[in-house]
């Protein structure tokens, strides 16, 4: 049953780098974009990525089961609080950097329930709430594209040491 928890977990924390991962590898592109362009392709993202996000809520929950599994100071330990602190740092950078210019992308798009009540998470304490001095379109651009990169620099991080607790388990 362990050996099942560590496979699910490795499973779904490889969805979380990839979804990641894919916003990170079309970054170079992306940044090449026309203002129109670059706006008109966003709203592509919802609500595949949306669903597909799910895999990080579980994956630090069954990281977390994991943790308390295993025995203390170990090597198997130690390698999954760093995946854990590695989740942690992709909510960080998530909530922090992405999640405000997300608001922005969507806030015209016709969401479903569930969508448009998560993308109202923190909607009130966004800078970029204010119409009467929107941001430059680039400094969102910007934003958006490099916390991916950060987030799924987190996420490999996470994944390596789980792989590595997994893979050297005895």
């Amino acid at each position: 049953m362990f050996s099942i928890l560590q496979i699910l977990t490795v499973v779904l924390v490889a969805v979380a780098m990839a979804l990641a991962l894919a916003h990170a590898l079309e970054l170079p592109g992306k940044m090449r974009l026309s203002k129109e362009t670059y706006y008109a392709m966003q709203p592509i993202y919802y609500p595949g990525f949306t669903i597909g996000g799910i895999s990080e809520p579980v994956g630090i929950i069954l990281t977390i089961i994991l943790l308390f599994l295993m025995p203390f100071g170990s090597m198997d330990f130690w390698l999954t609080l760093v995946a854990l602190i590695g989740l942690f740092g992709m909510q960080a950078v998530y909530w922090l950097f992405t999640h405000p210019v997300n608001q922005f992308w969507v806030e015209d798009e016709s969401l479903d329930r569930f969508s448009s009540g998560f993308f109202s998470v923190g909607a009130t304490r966004s800078r970029f709430e204010n119409k009467t001095c929107p941001p430059e379109w680039t400094e969102l651009r910007d934003r958006w594209e490099y916390s991916h990169v950060a987030r799924a620099g987190f996420a490999l991080v996470s994944l390596i040491a789980l792989v590595t607790t997994l893979s050297c388990r005895t």
